[in-house]
């Protein structure tokens, strides 16, 4: 089965599971992969403050338009499943917590403490657009980096859409001195990605354009969170996630990877007991 057959289908029959009524991208037309509404597709629902950060994001998550449904109503959205995973943490102010079990920091660190979704971070002037971070945990002053920033991946991964390369305008940038291996392979993926099947990097390249630009290379850290499946994709798209790191890791950037079903595993070793509700429903919907 492909990735993304296995990863929709899980979800329709969670929801099945759960009572919850589906419907297409057109109400009776298309795959039925989408919740009445966006409260039903959420572990809890959006908190104010959330909500007004995607407003303020690029993707049009959250809101219906006149012909399609919001894109965190379908069961496969990423934003749905970074939200069901990271917002409870903010609510409860245990932020450290999925923190280190995310791999980003040490258990007794509690240095981590609020949750950002759809961050932006500019890379240069030249363009009107920045690049939407999925999730950001912010440390406070004693943290030794200021930032966590978070690439979320559900079932894009597996698509058959592929993805574009590094627009030669990046590459005509004065922002590449301290990054020379990272610029090599930008220059290899640009204007066309011929190479990455599974991954995507020239999105996560601009990720670390914009957190270098704002903090420098050494005050931030890159996490890749993704969604591992069975068989040749999961196996390819996890050597595509190691080359990436190696390239970056001999310019000194922070970056590192776990699947969400490692993350959940690691959450639930250490933080089930209190947070009952929460783990159920996690474990239930995507382990």
């Amino acid at each position: 089965m492909r990735g993304l057959d296995y990863i929709q289908s899980k979800q329709i029959y969670w929801a099945k599971r759960n009572g919850l009524k589906l419907f297409g991208s057109q109400g009776n037309k298309g795959l039925p992969i989408y919740t009445v509404t966006l409260k039903k597709n959420l572990f809890e629902p959006l908190t104010k403050t959330s909500r007004g950060q995607f407003e303020a994001g690029d993707g049009g998550e959250i809101n219906d338009s006149a012909k399609i449904p919001a894109k965190m109503r379908a069961l496969h959205s990423s934003s749905a499943i970074a939200v069901n995973i990271f917002q409870y943490w903010n609510t409860i102010n245990k932020v450290y917590q999925i923190a280190h079990s995310c791999g980003l920091c040490s258990k007794e660190n509690q240095t981590a403490e609020k949750v950002k979704f759809e961050q932006k971070f500019i890379i240069s002037k030249a363009f009107p657009f920045s690049p939407n971070i999925d999730v950001v945990i912010e440390n406070n002053a004693k943290g030794q980096y200021e930032i966590f920033a978070i690439e979320c991946k559900f079932s894009e991964a597996y698509g058959s859409y592929g993805h574009k390369g590094i627009d030669p305008k990046y590459i005509d940038l004065q922002i590449w001195d301290d990054i020379p291996n990272i610029f090599d392979f930008a220059k290899s993926i640009s204007p066309t990605d011929n190479d990455f099947k599974h991954l995507h990097p020239a999105q996560l390249i601009k990720h670390i354009l914009g957190l270098k630009n704002k903090y420098g290379k050494r005050a931030f850290r890159l996490l890749y969170l993704w969604y591992d499946v069975h068989g040749e994709e999961s196996y390819i798209h996890r050597k595509e996630i190691e080359r990436f790191s190696e390239i970056v890791k001999k310019d000194g950037i922070k970056f590192s990877s776990i699947s969400y079903q490692k993350l959940i595993s690691n959450l639930a070793k250490d933080y089930y007991d209190g947070n009952e509700k929460y783990f159920n429903y996690i474990t239930d919907r995507y382990l």
